[in-house]
């Protein structure tokens, strides 16, 4: 039997408890590289035993198995997204579905750059949505380029995904709410329970492919510059 302690190895290795071994492997020798005692200016003896000790657990099947089964009651789960967002409106579910999406994978990457991949599996346990219901909302974001998929399948939020993540939360309450406190909602954003996505706001969700904005010296040269008449900016491109 496997003797428990107060330490939860995935979080000490910063990696989602559906990690295969790959990631482990390789989250396991970047953490070690940093704190092991032979590095000058990272060393922490203390963190690196704790990591080898995580790392022999979670690279074991049987072991891993085992400290699953007796951490999975221990290690409180927040609720899903399902509870308190609306997934199943014919629009509006769709829209809240793909901003879920995001917030999920921009959580991940915020707090595990090192192994920003996110599973479907993963994914629909944290939205409390079938994965079946996904399909279009996933083929949507990869087609704009906001997220990327793996030959393992895993997802990961590209840098136009962070970049409309981080300049549309204060435009799309639901988004905001999605995003605190690890994705929870918070008593502070109750107020904007309403205005889950109203339309002007459920509008970003339709950007264009960053990839298609042009730069504002490129709309400048289709301008009249006589007339002091340029072209659009790019800010002003909204589907």
């Amino acid at each position: 039997m496997l003797v428990m302690d107060k330490t939860d190895y995935y979080e000490l290795m910063q990696i989602s408890r559906s990690a295969d071994f790959d990631t482990i492997h390789r989250v396991y020798r970047f953490l070690a590289a940093r704190f092991h005692p032979d590095n000058p200016e990272t060393a922490d003896a203390e963190k690196f035993n704790q990591l080898r000790e995580a790392y022999d657990v979670l690279s074991d099947p049987e072991r891993r198995m085992s400290y699953d089964m007796e951490s999975e009651t221990a290690v409180p789960q927040p609720p899903p997204l399902s509870t308190n967002i609306d997934f199943m409106d014919t629009m509006q579910g769709e829209l809240n579905r793909r901003l879920a999406v995001l917030a999920v994978l921009y959580y991940k990457r915020r707090h595990n750059p090192v192994a920003p991949e996110v599973s479907l599996a993963e994914i629909e346990k944290r939205m409390g949505f079938p994965r079946d219901y996904l399909e279009f909302t996933t083929w949507y974001l990869l087609k704009k380029g906001y997220i990327t998929r793996a030959d393992n399948s895993d997802f990961t939020l590209t840098v136009n995904g962070v970049d409309f993540v981080e300049t549309q939360r204060a435009n799309i309450p639901v988004l905001n709410r999605m995003l605190t406190s690890g994705n929870e909602t918070t008593a502070h954003y109750e107020e904007d329970e309403s205005r889950t996505l109203e339309p002007e706001a459920g509008r970003w969700i339709v950007l264009p492919d960053m990839t298609r904005i042009r730069d504002r010296r490129d709309s400048r040269k289709n301008g009249d510059r006589r007339n002091g008449q340029f072209g659009r900016r790019a800010t002003d491109i909204i589907a």
